[in-house]
């Protein structure tokens, strides 16, 4: 007997349908799968087998072919295991079970309960896309399809919960009418407990309010990762659609706590410099997520920049431009979005201190050379703003707390509202994904600013790209001070925070 179920595979973070088709006939008995699946869904069979002796249902005697379709794609994962029991129940008893608009994922235990599955929010918009009305899955996968409306998400402990809910008419919660709830998120700290260094914290203001990658030079134990790891405190809240592309992104690397619903706050991603390229942009087979996408609407910190390998760090340079990142092998593609800031942190030189006030350096230029040219002028050039942090002063450690960041966001927030009014129509999220013809349009200057642009560009020979970037920092903090028009004030600021490359990358790299 035919019999056909309807389940979902993933594809990078995209779903798409998998039918499962399972046909018995008399014959020598055997189990043969076909449809291009991996190792993993070959081991359904014995899987299959435990768990459908434990629930108490008879192994068919007879020849069993199960096709996965479309045959053409490769199918990875345990995803199967669920569809090929319920299609060899109904083939092997000749059973009548309704299983129309209904798509079933599930990994079985040996027991006949469900494992979670990686990707489960993917497929189930992609069900919901192709016009299915149930999904079934596991019960901690529910949570990513409690916040999902449009269909009708059943997470089910066990396979017998099924068997139950079709043969015998027992009614099963959905996900919706579950309580399902992110675990605790440790509470990120405040910039109030950062001392000094008001420069930089404007900078980090102006990267959160425009979306601004960001670099931070300067000796040991000025604040750099402190600051860093503030930034995700002042970002404004991820909106629905943020929230649903970013947890697709962590349930199809595995990331995602089970039972957790949507990712709801702005991700912080802050991976060793022993990072492979592969770990960073991502990769495998099937191919998963990076790092950069681990860090999809959120931060991505880079400590200590040159010590990352170089390939590594070139990964970065087409991603920070397009937003997505596409990995291609002979066995297929997947494309994963990767829109971030980035926030990178350096010393001046190898030992550290050159440029420090009372520390002598210990460097030759040879080597403070060698040290800095490890982070390339392509890469250089698509860090927004390029802050410098000196030591702190005594004073200032025992000075008042500063300001939290709770007000900082708050000014935030006023700005990121202007940029999504004016580029409503354009579906440009912030000022840092400005395109060079929207830059023209909605970057207007006034004749003093004109001016001081034009000299900047001159006397500091920036590259088309960096005037382009200052014009975008130009346009935050006029954003940040209500301003609609840019003004020299604006452009005065934007400026200062494009010049350290001149002040370090100098080829003689004169002594400061």
């Amino acid at each position: 007997m035919f019999c056909s179920v309807l389940s979902m595979g993933i594809s990078g973070i995209r779903g798409y349908m998998v039918t499962v088709e399972v046909d018995c006939q008399r014959g020598m008995p055997r189990f043969e799968l076909v449809g291009l699946p991996d190792a993993a869904v070959k081991e359904a069979r014995d899987r299959v087998r435990s768990a459908a002796r434990n629930l108490g249902l008879d192994w068919p005697e007879a020849q069993v072919l199960v096709n996965l379709a479309p045959a053409d794609t490769r199918k990875t994962g345990p995803l199967y295991d669920l569809p090929i029991l319920l299609g060899l129940f109904i083939a092997a008893g000749g059973r009548q079970m309704d299983l129309s608009g209904c798509a079933f994922i599930g990994e079985l235990s040996l027991d006949g309960s469900l494992r979670p599955v990686n990707g489960a929010l993917s497929m189930i918009l992609a069900a919901r896309q192709a016009g299915v009305e149930k999904v079934f899955l596991p019960l901690e996968n529910g949570g990513e399809g409690s916040a999902i409306p449009g269909i009708r998400v059943y997470p089910v402990s066990s396979a017998k919960e099924i068997l139950d809910h079709f043969l015998r008419g027992r009614e099963l919660p959905t996900a919706q009418e579950l309580s399902f709830s992110p675990p605790p998120v440790p509470p990120v700290p405040d910039f109030s407990e950062v001392r000094g260094q008001e420069n930089a914290k404007r900078a980090m203001e102006i990267a959160a309010a425009g979306g601004h990658n960001i670099l931070l030079i300067g000796p040991p134990g000025t604040g750099k990762s402190m600051l860093a790891r503030r930034l995700p405190s002042i970002l404004p809240s991820l909106s629905f659609a943020e929230s649903v592309e970013t947890t697709q992104v962590h349930s199809a690397a595995g990331v995602l706590p089970r039972g957790a619903s949507l990712v709801e706050v702005p991700p912080f991603r802050s991976p060793h410099h022993t990072i492979s390229p592969a770990g960073l942009a991502g990769g495998g087979a099937p191919p998963r997520p990076g790092e950069i996408s681990l860090a999809h609407n959120g931060v991505l910190f880079l400590d200590e920049l040159p010590e990352f390998p170089r390939i590594a760090m070139e990964v970065l340079r087409q991603p920070l431009e397009d937003g997505v990142i596409t990995i291609s092998r002979s066995a297929g593609r997947a494309s994963f979005p990767c829109r971030f800031i980035l926030v990178a942190a350096m010393n001046p030189c190898p030992c550290g201190y050159f440029g420090h006030p009372t520390q002598p350096c210990r460097c030759s230029p040879a080597k403070r050379s060698v040290y800095l040219s490890k982070v390339s002028g392509p890469l250089l050039d698509r860090l927004d703003l390029h802050v410098e942090m000196p030591p702190v002063e005594y004073k200032e450690l025992n000075a008042a707390p500063g300001e939290p960041s709770a007000l900082i966001r708050q000014r935030v927030e006023a700005a990121r509202q202007l940029q999504r009014e004016r580029y409503r129509e354009l579906g440009i999220p912030c000022n840092g994904r400005l395109t060079p013809a929207a830059l023209r349009k909605h970057c207007p200057l006034t004749p003093e600013a004109q001016r001081l642009l034009e000299l900047a560009y001159d006397k500091l020979g920036l590259s088309g790209r960096s005037y382009d970037r200052l014009l975008r920092i130009s346009r935050t903090i006029a954003d940040l001070g209500g301003e609609e028009v840019i003004g020299s004030d604006a452009v005065a600021e934007a400026v200062q925070y494009r010049s350290l490359d001149r002040k370090y990358w100098q080829p003689d790299l004169k002594e400061l």
